[in-house]
């Protein structure tokens, strides 16, 4: 009887909306679990690449979870490591290849970094942590929760440095000329990669101070 209710339980469950929506916020891989820091310092200097890094990693998080877990059972211990490092990699050169065939500009920009998703933390943690011990589906919704998660704090983190450090919003201007000519100045700073890091700072400060419960007691 149980393994029935078990096989009808909805695919948009409490326990798996928790999958998409806890690494958003309570349970965010940047502010929370502090992995993958080194991208959001280096490809958020402008909205557009950090934008196309997400959904990257979006795209590889979801699929390396539900392929490792579709393959959980077959996967020797002693090479599991292997295994989803072959996933990973296979699914972040399929990638890199979409990058050059249809944001060839972006793909320049980003360099190397699309290549180093293959080392997230976030994507080895969530194969190793969730997909090598969850069905299929469940896997697949903390891939996308734990990349939207990621990805948001990458957004917001290249709109606030394009906006302030550029005078733009995915390459178009929105600060008025006439605050130019009133002596406004672009902050060069902003572009640099620690006021990504200070900006990330801040984020998990406002996060914290908004949900007491992330604050460990002394």
């Amino acid at each position: 009887m149980s393994a029935a209710t078990k096989e009808k339980e909805p695919l948009f469950s409490a326990k798996n909306r928790k999958l998409l929506t806890n690494p958003i916020n309570l349970n965010n891989p940047i502010t929370v679990q502090v992995l993958g820091i080194c991208s959001a310092l280096a490809v958020t200097a402008k909205l557009k690449p950090a934008f196309v890094m997400a959904v990257s990693v979006i795209v590889v998080t979801a699929f390396a979870n539900l392929i490792i877990s579709l393959l959980r059972n077959g996967i020797p211990p002693r090479i599991r490591i292997i295994v989803q490092l072959v996933v990973i990699a296979s699914l972040v050169i399929l990638v890199d290849q979409l990058l050059k065939a249809f944001v060839y500009d972006v793909s320049r920009q980003l360099s190397v970094f699309v290549g180093l998703i293959i080392t997230n933390c976030i994507v080895m943690g969530r194969l190793e942590a969730f997909a090598m011990g969850n069905k299929p589906w469940p896997s697949l919704l903390d891939g996308i929760g734990n990349g939207l998660g990621y990805s948001l704090i990458l957004i917001m983190v290249g709109f606030v440095r394009e906006l302030f450090g550029s005078g733009t919003i995915w390459g178009y201007h929105v600060i008025p000329q006439s605050f130019y000519d009133l002596g406004y100045r672009n902050n060069g700073f902003m572009i640099l990669p620690p006021m990504a890091l200070i900006i990330v700072g801040i984020i998990i400060w406002i996060q914290r101070s908004r949900n007491p419960e992330l604050v460990e007691e002394k």
